[in-house]
């Protein structure tokens, strides 16, 4: 047994609305798992007898410990476009930019050299736990779930699937695409990483006939595995499928009834999704990933999160890089407050120009969400929607230890010590509300993932 005792200031969401503060705290990680967390006054009763082979780690006090960033969504080859195309809207921008992208990840080589860096960034951003999207490429596919591997990195990733509504030089066949999947799948548990798990991806309805989406949910069953896909991103998406599938009734029927709607499901962006489909949701089991960034870039919408969270439905955030434009959950969060006061205007100002929405009792006591409700969203509530909450999150004892070891002394936050008798419990607060609004991978000093740092 070998581990790591660190002292210093910890915080950790226990719920959407609440953080658990250890000002002058400890954290007891033995081969990866979470021993204990509490107060250093209670450390030397909980290390009695005292247990062999704890290396002790003092943090200073501009450095505090918290739980590692979960993106929820994410196009790993996607990242190449970063920052391009985001003038058009979602349909024009996947034609214009992302399928000619990602139809050049049948070069081997070429899926290596940029998955390589996407996962280097990612942790140096302190995504401990990634959901990708890669591409229908199965070898690429595959590269990047190497590479994951040999990095450290937590993750789930999707061998992608359109058979149908894509251009030629990026489409698969029904028969290769779910013989591809299976094979990828395979591959994948195949490697015996505890880390690294298959999750199945059909692009979106538009490009998935029914066909292919009910042996993906096959596939999906007799695996026990994660599924991820797309909805009600953009209003012309949704004419489009409701268009193709006039019978569904509503863009998450068409989900549900091909059997894709499950407990370890996870759909990204969810604008626009009607009460009907939120119900669906809940009664499904299925998570909303929220991807702000994007939807707001892409000019797709702005998704209520308190709207679907109200309804019991579990709610994580992601990039959805490259409609999102930035590596890492730094901005996601950020606007994702901005998206949520945006709504808490529209629905209790008048907006010149554009008049009101009717005033009704339940817009005027709406309350737009915090930075402690956004740490959650980013940590806790990710793992949550993908189903490993159990494992990570947060810090609670019996937990593998994801972790983020932060320096607000560094660029761009810089501790101006400013003098004052606010308790410690608000100092440690104060730190983290900097670190959100202001932080960037530059106050991210070290990552662990399972116990292992993963970034110098």
């Amino acid at each position: 047994m070998s581990g790591t005792v660190f002292f210093g200031q910890i915080i950790h969401s226990k719920s959407f609305d609440e953080l658990e503060i250890f000002p002058n705290g400890f954290i007891a990680v033995v081969d990866g798992i979470i021993l204990e967390i509490g107060d250093q006054s209670k450390f030397n009763s909980w290390n009695h007898p005292a247990k062999p082979n704890l290396k002790k780690e003092y943090l200073s006090k501009y450095e505090f410990l918290m739980p590692g960033f979960i993106d929820c969504h994410i196009h790993a080859p996607q990242m190449p476009n970063i920052g391009l195309g985001l003038d058009k809207p979602l349909l024009e921008w996947l034609d214009t930019y992302t399928f000619p992208l990602e139809s050049q990840y049948s070069d081997e080589d070429f899926a290596r050299k940029i998955y390589k860096k996407v996962v280097k960034n990612c942790l140096d951003f302190g995504t401990t736990t990634a959901c990708y999207f890669a591409t229908i490429h199965k070898r690429a596919s595959e590269v990047l779930v190497e590479e994951c591997i040999a990095q450290g990195q937590r993750a789930f990733v999707g061998k992608v699937n359109m058979n149908v509504n894509a251009p030629d030089f990026y489409i698969e066949t029904l028969e290769n695409s779910l013989k591809d999947t299976v094979q990828f799948v395979e591959f994948t548990l195949g490697k015996g990483s505890d880390l690294v798990q298959p999750v199945i991806t059909p692009r979106f309805a538009i490009t998935c006939d029914t066909t292919l989406m009910e042996g993906l949910a096959a596939i999906a069953k007799n695996h026990d595995l994660l599924i991820q896909s797309h909805i009600s991103e953009n209003l012309n998406e949704i004419s489009f499928v409701k268009e193709l599938f006039p019978s569904a009734g509503n863009y998450a029927n068409v989900y549900k009834q091909c059997g894709l709607l499950t407990e370890k499901t996870i759909m990204a962006h969810c604008c626009h999704l009607e009460n009907e489909e939120i119900e669906i949701f809940n009664q499904t089991g299925t998570s909303a990933i929220h991807c702000p960034t994007s939807n707001t870039l892409l000019s797709s919408g702005l998704c209520d999160v308190l709207r679907i969270k109200e309804r019991r439905v579990r709610v994580g955030l992601g990039t959805d890089i490259s409609g999102g434009n930035k590596v890492g959950m730094f901005d996601v969060m950020r606007h994702a407050l901005g998206v949520s006061q945006h709504l808490s205007f529209a629905k209790q100002q008048e907006i010149k120009g554009t008049g009101k929405i009717p005033p009704t009792e339940k817009n005027m006591s709406y309350k737009p969400m915090n930075y402690k409700n956004v740490i959650y969203l980013a940590t806790q509530g990710g793992a949550e929607s993908l189903s490993i909450g159990h494992k990570v999150g947060n810090f609670n004892p019996g937990k593998e230890f994801d972790a983020l070891l932060i320096d607000t002394s560094k660029m761009p936050i810089v501790d101006y010590e400013i003098k004052s008798a606010r308790p410690a419990d608000q100092e440690v607060l104060d730190k983290l509300e900097k670190f959100i609004y202001v932080g960037d991978d530059r106050n991210i000093s070290k990552v662990f993932v399972k116990g292992v740092q993963v970034k110098q």
